[in-house]
């Protein structure tokens, strides 16, 4: 599965969203790291990427299962000098093409708008499943204690 995308101007790179491939693990982690996102979980044959004419790996996504049987949408990140093109709207609408849901995530709160355009809904405490709770419980306990200036986590859901 390949899939391309047009950009409106021909003289930018082709850019294309393959599955990860063995090589591509490095440079998950490398993306990863760069944009300050979580770097646990991260096994390279549960990615998609986008890669520049050059097989860059710029843009970066995951289904990620947890052992309770859940999946989470998770690990997407475009390299910054890539922003701006759709890259990671459009990995997140491949991965969504192949796993149906329901499907969660954990997103800083100023991200929400962003996932609410593929219908993914805020969840309360109450309606997470209990890893999700536990780790925003976790957070909340550190934001009041040492860390104020830590966004508040949000947890969605696609069902």
């Amino acid at each position: 599965m390949v899939y391309s995308i047009i950009n409106e101007s021909a003289e930018e790179e082709m850019e294309t969203i393959r599955k990860a491939e063995k090589k591509d693990a490095s440079a998950i982690l490398y993306l990863i790291r760069k944009v300050q996102i979580n770097p646990f979980g991260l096994d390279w044959r549960h990615f998609l990427v986008a890669v520049d004419g050059q097989e860059r790996v710029i843009a970066t996504g995951q289904i990620k299962p947890h052992r309770d049987g859940t999946r989470e949408l998770a690990s997407i990140a475009t390299h910054p000098d890539f922003r701006g093109r759709g890259l990671a709207s459009a990995i997140i609408t491949c991965l969504l093409k192949e796993n149906p849901p329901p499907l969660y995530l954990k997103c800083a709160e100023r991200m929400g708008p962003f996932y609410t355009r593929f219908h993914f809904r805020s969840l309360a405490l109450d309606e997470m499943p209990a890893d999700y709770a536990r780790s925003v419980r976790l957070l909340d306990g550190l934001r009041r204690t040492v860390a104020p200036g830590i966004s508040r986590l949000l947890v969605m859901e696609l069902d």
